[in-house]
């Protein structure tokens, strides 16, 4: 599944006034009920990351003249999917930020060698990070067909960034 990736929140999540192009912003994932939810908050706002925060970044809100979407900062999606391995209930999140990380050569799929990991079953992708010396076993999870649509608005909805600031 090809994500499309969407804009931000048009106004702060604290006061409601709209963000004005160029103005820089902040970004955070929040743990709710329903998952993993974006706000974003001026920076007059900002008080700092809330309780439940899983990540956080600043922004500049895109002007018309801005180039396309960008993901949020590697950082911040690999933090993300550490976050979400202590979530069980969002493995199918988790499987697709992963493979969209995969995607964009954040992380590459480690050559097993012919033999799996000793606990780890064939369910299981291994991706390496280089930029954190670290390999990630993540389950493979692909979304039922009825919670696709949903999942992917969650994703895309959560990771999209301005331009970093």
């Amino acid at each position: 599944m090809d994500l499309k990736l969407h804009r931000p929140h048009g106004c702060c999540h604290i006061s409601g006034r709209a963000f004005a192009p160029g103005e820089p912003f902040y970004s955070a994932l929040v743990r709710s009920r329903s998952g993993p939810e974006r706000i974003d908050c001026a920076s007059e706002c900002w008080q700092g990351p809330p309780d439940s925060t899983l990540a956080w970044w600043r922004s500049l809100y895109p002007s018309a003249q801005s180039g396309g979407p960008e993901l949020a900062p590697v950082d911040v999606l690999l933090d993300v999917l550490e976050q979400l391995e202590q979530q069980p209930a969002d493995a199918a999140l988790r499987y697709l930020l992963a493979l969209e990380l995969l995607r964009r050569r954040v992380l590459r799929i480690v050559d097993q060698g012919g033999g799996a990991m000793p606990g780890v079953s064939a369910d299981t992708l291994h991706l390496a990070c280089r930029r954190r010396d670290v390999v990630y076993a993540v389950a493979v999870t692909p979304p039922a067909a009825d919670a696709a649509g949903p999942l992917q608005d969650r994703l895309t909805s959560l990771l999209w960034s301005g331009g970093a600031a």
